[in-house]
């Protein structure tokens, strides 16, 4: 059996921050908003691009959280949360969670999940989930939930790609889901 020699881990660059996130922002992502119910009753939400599947058995899934988000201490110690996967038409809805300071939930319509969750509606899917770990990970919290409920839906998702939302890869979905264009249109 040949012998396998261990190298030495190559040093560690310094790296521009900015340069890193521009080139992370090449990658598309699907739009989220996890929602959350506050231990004083109030709804939580806080938009999210780091959202994705760890495993079918169990159903687990994550998503991040920075650490210096004003409702970090909330989702850490939410034993419910639920992920929005946003469609396509809910732009509006991913801006205004992104932002800080304003009553998010003012004239949102939701339903009520497990753990009395507050659910977005007219999503492409929605997972309710329990927190099952919270991991550190640098200047993120790591969040693992097992998946009670989930639905979904035909909607088409809402893409941010390079600091953007993207448009136009909701075209190239339809045409390779064998939509017509002028459905999605409809749509958009």
């Amino acid at each position: 059996m040949p012998m396998v020699s261990a190298q030495a881990a190559p040093e560690a660059k310094t790296h521009d921050p900015l340069e890193f996130r521009r080139a992370l922002a090449t990658f598309p992502t699907g739009v989220c908003v996890v929602t959350t119910r506050a231990p004083d009753g109030s709804s939580i939400g806080v938009t999210c691009s780091s959202f994705n599947s760890v495993s079918l058995d169990p159903p687990l899934v994550l998503w991040s959280l920075g650490k210096n988000a004003y409702s970090l201490p909330i989702f850490r110690d939410a034993n419910y949360w639920t992920v929005n996967l946003l469609s396509s038409d809910q732009e509006d809805l991913s801006n205004r969670f992104a932002r800080p300071g304003e009553d998010k939930f003012k004239d949102v319509l939701t339903e009520t999940g497990i753990g009395v969750v507050p659910m977005l509606t007219s999503c492409c899917a929605r997972f309710q989930c329990q927190r099952e770990h919270v991991y550190e990970g640098g200047d993120h919290l790591i969040l693992v939930g097992r998946v009670h409920v989930f639905d979904r839906c035909d909607r088409l998702p809402l893409v941010f790609h390079s600091g953007q939302y993207a448009r136009h890869i909701g075209n190239d979905i339809a045409r390779a889901c064998g939509m017509r264009t002028r459905h999605l249109i409809d749509w958009l």
